[in-house]
């Protein structure tokens, strides 16, 4: 059960040339990673264009003996500004995928809802014809292969296909899902530091009982939220929050920020300046591609595995890692994440620790979630 209410109003059952909602509440749940969404909008819209419209089919309504392959960018998102993937990538992953398992898919999944992972799916379910599954492997984007709700059902990532912009394909087979990220995360380095994957196979069944349900309609929901509430004069930042049962916890202007592209990730930190209520208070965001905690005076606020998102102070519009810049005047949400996130599996796979930080998961709304110490 998703601590996240991810039941839409009225489920999403076919995706059209018109993915500015969808895409617009993706870069929401991305916690500041997964790319930049605009992209990953042209693309997807460009898809169905070409090849028409997308089927979406809820995880209750597949069957069983489904087969089920989820699409992917994998590398950096700052890489993104510059070195746009190919559309002939995302299906040409599916297919090398398929011919080493020597099966026939019969739908398509996205692995993250955040950011470009939740479009870059359509391009591939377009060119192939194939419907894609309102759902995700982790309610949110993590940072690395393994860091994935069917990792804790024991799924295996692998076998897994790499698909660069160069028409270089690999398939990786490994013996354990962080073998897979360490072996992809190499590969997608000579790739150019971003590529296009497809991995986790899975039988309907195996969805059924490891998936994030309703991930692409709370995209929707979150879009329209946003938009409807400036519309109507309200504040968009608010709404957002409300959707996802979080809290906005922090306002203030970005001061300094500071990234590099490191073994295929985007690290770095921003410091922001408290405005407002927050005035003589500051807040550092700390990343690897996606947030992975918010301070606030020294203090830990909110920590992964729950959600910490950077939002336009005014228009409420997400903010990506590689977007964030010296004056923007930012608001940053916390919300919960998937429950399942906080059993000490899961912490010990994408808790602050994991990271590299010697404290206890906090969740979002500053109570603490006990750890697992290395």
């Amino acid at each position: 059960m998703s601590a996240i209410d991810t039941t839409p109003v009225a489920p999403l059952t076919v995706i059209g040339e018109d993915c500015s909602a969808l895409a617009r509440g993706a870069a929401i749940l991305g916690t500041g990673g997964g790319g930049d969404p605009y992209i990953g909008r042209l693309l997807a819209e460009a898809a169905v264009r070409q090849h028409g419209p997308v089927p979406v089919v809820q995880i209750e309504d597949l069957p069983d003996d489904a087969v089920v392959l989820a699409v992917a960018m994998i590398g950096a998102p700052t890489v993104m500004v510059e070195k746009l993937p190919s559309a002939t990538q995302f299906a040409e992953a599916v297919r090398s995928l398929a011919a080493y398992r020597g099966v026939t898919p019969t739908h398509l999944a996205c692995i993250e809802v955040g950011g470009v992972n939740s479009t870059t799916p359509i391009v591939a379910a377009a060119e192939l014809g194939l419907p894609l599954v309102d759902g995700d492997g982790m309610g949110r984007a993590f940072p690395e292969v393994q860091m994935v709700l069917p990792t804790l059902s024991g799924i295996s990532a692998t076998p897994m296909s790499l698909s660069d912009e160069k028409g270089n394909t690999a398939v990786f087979d490994t013996i354990d899902n962080r073998w897979a990220e360490r072996l992809a995360r190499t590969a997608t380095v000579e790739m150019g530091c971003s590529a296009i994957t497809s991995q986790y196979a899975m039988s309907g069944a195996e969805m059924k009982e490891s998936y994030v349900r309703g991930s692409l309609s709370l995209c929707v929901r979150l879009g329209e939220a946003l938009v409807d509430a400036r519309a109507a004069n309200e504040d968009p930042v608010a709404a957002v929050a409300d959707v996802l049962g979080g809290q906005v916890v922090f306002a203030g202007k970005v001061t300094d920020v500071e990234r590099k592209t490191v073994t295929g990730f985007a690290r770095g930190t921003a410091h922001i300046a408290g405005m407002a209520d927050d005035t003589g208070r500051e807040a550092v965001l700390r990343f690897q591609n996606e947030h992975l905690f918010v301070e606030v005076d020294g203090r830990a606020r909110a920590t992964t595995p729950d959600l910490v998102i950077t939002l336009d102070a005014e228009t409420g519009e997400p903010i990506t890692t590689e977007g964030l810049r010296f004056g923007a005047r930012v608001r940053i949400v916390t919300a919960p994440a998937d429950a399942r996130w906080h059993s000490p599996a899961a912490l010990e796979l994408a808790g602050p620790r994991y990271f590299g930080y010697d404290l206890d998961a906090v969740r979002f709304d500053g109570t603490t979630s006990p750890g697992v110490r290395a």
